[in-house]
């Protein structure tokens, strides 16, 4: 369904607003740097190696980061939405991130805390999530929403009763902090090799989305009217969790566990479009950049230690839940 003229208002005020976020990302932090001199840098004009190191080799590579994985959540977190027909389906809804989680506490747990082997370890955790999930639906011959829903219920307890075990044999003061920390989220270790390295499997799975956003909106639909419109119910929705968990996965696996965009993005969407299509998905994308952004030049800023990324995405998310829920409530009276 095409934009009408005041969602192409809303979705172009959204990029400026994105634009603005990842400028003054760019600037804040222990190091801070101003418009011209980042300018100055970019056109490869005089200054300092060390301003110029700080932008290139840390701060660039980061706001990067944090951008892509509020557009990885806050797409993903609509697809769910969408798809699942629930308004509190989250990129965790069939236990990806869990898995991802524990992919990465058993890397921290058996080989010590390497961010490579943590990235990679996490990432395929993850995608072997969403793959039992798939085997799980298909063993029980009920490829519906329901039944994807349960099975990432299971394998969510499951990889959560996994990591409570590593948790119990960790060394108490360098391993159980390192699964901690990791679990809260930060993008204080991503470096541009980092990125360079996630970013073909993350426009990889934002490619598919795009490109399947006719058959998510039908997937949208009850399964009986999807049906009748020619949709192959099980392999469009693989495909499609596919393509998200590919986004999921390349997020977490670099950044941790991010809590509450991808639940929070995609209503903000809907409360400011009005509807639900693709331009709400791209809308939630943007909504979850711009909260990530900002969540990250507040977590390296406010205090001397930095503050994990999760709990200022949690403090921004918990009032919008209130909001929502009360909203309900004042519908149903």
């Amino acid at each position: 369904m095409p934009c009408d003229r005041a969602e192409k208002r809303a979705l172009i005020f959204a990029v400026a607003l994105v634009a603005v976020a990842f400028v003054v990302s760019c600037c804040v932090g222990k190091y801070p740097l101003s418009v011209p001199e980042i300018f100055t840098i970019i056109s490869g004009g005089q200054i300092s190696d060390i301003k110029r190191n700080v932008f290139l080799t840390l701060r660039f590579p980061r706001t990067v980061m944090a951008m892509l994985a509020g557009i990885g959540l806050g797409m993903t977190g609509s697809v769910y939405q969408t798809i699942f027909k629930n308004p509190l389906a989250s990129p965790d809804i069939i236990g990806v991130a869990n898995g991802a989680n524990l992919g990465a506490a058993v890397a921290i747990v058996l080989f010590g805390y390497n961010t490579l082997l943590t990235a990679s370890l996490s990432f395929l955790s993850g995608l072997l999530v969403m793959l039992l999930v798939v085997s799980l639906v298909r063993k029980t011959n009920q490829a519906n929403t329901t039944t994807y829903i349960l099975a990432g219920i299971i394998l969510k307890a499951v990889s959560e009763a996994c990591i409570m075990i590593l948790k119990f044999f960790a060394d108490p003061e360098k391993e159980l902090a390192a699964i901690e920390f990791w679990s809260m989220g930060s993008f204080g270790n991503i470096t541009a090799s980092k990125l360079t390295a996630i970013l073909p499997f993350f426009l990889a799975g934002l490619a598919g989305i795009v490109l399947m956003r006719r058959h998510i909106a039908l997937l949208g639909l009850e399964d009986d009217e999807s049906r009748t419109l020619g949709v192959r119910l099980k392999l469009i929705r693989s495909l499609v969790l596919s393509f998200s968990t590919l986004m999921v996965t390349s997020v977490i696996c670099l950044s941790g566990l991010v809590n509450f965009v991808g639940l929070i993005a995609p209503h903000i969407a809907r409360l400011l479009l009005k509807r639900v299509s693709f331009a709400s998905s791209v809308f939630a994308s943007l909504a979850g950049a711009f909260i990530l952004l900002v969540s990250d030049g507040f977590a390296r800023s406010v205090y001397s230690a930095e503050i994990p990324v999760s709990i200022l995405t949690t403090f921004i998310g918990v009032p919008f839940l209130i909001y929502f829920m009360r909203r309900g409530r004042a519908r149903r009276a």
